[in-house]
């Protein structure tokens, strides 16, 4: 595997290094339960041990990279298990977030939500993965900071960043990104409407999706897994 460095970033080395190693596990080039050897990284990157210690704290808080004593860190593994408890606190938190939007959502607050789900239609229509993550969550960022609850809003943003892979893996995993447009287009126009029980419905399926997508994807994984295990032990 080829790790490179985007050196032309403007960010912390620590950050630099973090991105490279979190593409290489979402992409897959860094597999579950793969070490994540400081020395061994460190060389490979050409940098010094520290920012890759520090950039495998970040991949831990999005649930990436998981150290195991005596052995060290190596990738999280997906299990559906942390998939349902982290989409079962999403639903509740955007139970919580649409209920105070419909209620406080200003002029402002839908022109920018407009903006972002005409963002997000464009950048569906390109291959870039990452880039339609991040649309994706700006999109309802913009309804979290509409609630004017910046503490809701702080929680679910820590919660995200342990959604990230499962969310980047969902979104792998379409092609043509209807049913998405299609939820954003819904959610839009119940917000409008202030129809908070429409709205709830839709993101709750919205997330519903996620989950039975991924799901799929971990048990084909544990499945693949398993024969690599049996074939090993041949």
């Amino acid at each position: 595997m080829e790790l490179k460095l985007d050196m032309n970033s403007y960010l912390p080395l620590r950050d630099v290094v973090f991105k490279t190693l979190r593409d290489a596990i979402l992409k897959g080039e860094l597999e579950p339960g793969e070490r994540l050897m400081e020395i061994h990284l460190a060389n490979k990157l050409g940098v010094s041990r520290t920012p890759i210690r520090e950039a495998i704290r970040m991949l831990e808080k999005e649930g990436l990279a998981v150290t195991i004593p005596r052995k060290g860190a190596q990738v999280a593994q997906m299990t559906e298990k942390d998939l349902l408890d982290v989409l079962e606190i999403r639903d509740a938190l955007d139970e919580l977030a649409v209920s105070d939007a419909c209620e406080r959502m200003e002029e402002d607050d839908f022109v920018q939500l407009e903006k972002a789900m005409k963002d997000f239609v464009e950048v569906t229509k390109t291959n870039d993965v990452r880039a339609i993550v991040e649309a994706d969550e700006a999109f309802h960022s913009v309804i979290y900071d509409a609630t004017k609850n910046p503490k809701l809003g702080h929680i679910i943003k820590n919660l995200k960043e342990q959604m990230y892979r499962y969310r980047y893996e969902y979104v792998k995993q379409d092609k043509d990104y209807t049913d998405l447009v299609e939820d954003h287009s819904k959610i839009l126009d119940g917000l409008k409407r202030k129809d908070v029980d429409y709205v709830k419905k839709v993101m709750h399926d919205h997330l519903q999706n996620q989950v039975d997508s991924v799901s799929r994807v971990i048990r084909e994984q544990n499945k693949a897994s398993a024969r690599k295990n049996a074939d090993n032990g041949k």
